[in-house]
């Protein structure tokens, strides 16, 4: 498995740590754990002005790693429409325990 970059749909997401130093940008991101059979699932899928501002203090992140997350995989993304459809894409596609909305 890669661990610095992951596909999700078909997008290749950064992987990296919840307390990364994170870059002032928008995106979308997948709180991340690997199962049994070493695969990636996405517990968390959410999308930022600024990842910045929203990762390291993120109110999921807690909940995410009760689940096993252990990652932040993320994807640049400057357009506010564009990180609303692809959020919503990724969490019908992939059922996130986590999100409530767009299921």
């Amino acid at each position: 498995m890669n661990m610095n970059k992951v596909k999700w749909l078909n997008y290749e997401f950064e992987v990296a740590r919840q307390w990364a130093n994170w870059a002032d940008i928008g995106g979308v991101y997948v709180f991340a754990g690997v199962n049994a059979q070493n695969q990636w699932v996405a517990l968390y899928i959410g999308q930022a002005d600024s990842f910045r501002n929203r990762i390291p203090q993120h109110e999921q992140w807690n909940p995410a790693a009760q689940l096993g997350a252990t990652h932040v995989h993320a994807l640049v993304v400057s357009q506010g429409a564009t990180r609303d459809w692809i959020e919503r894409q990724m969490v019908q596609t992939y059922q996130p325990p986590l999100n409530v909305q767009h299921k």
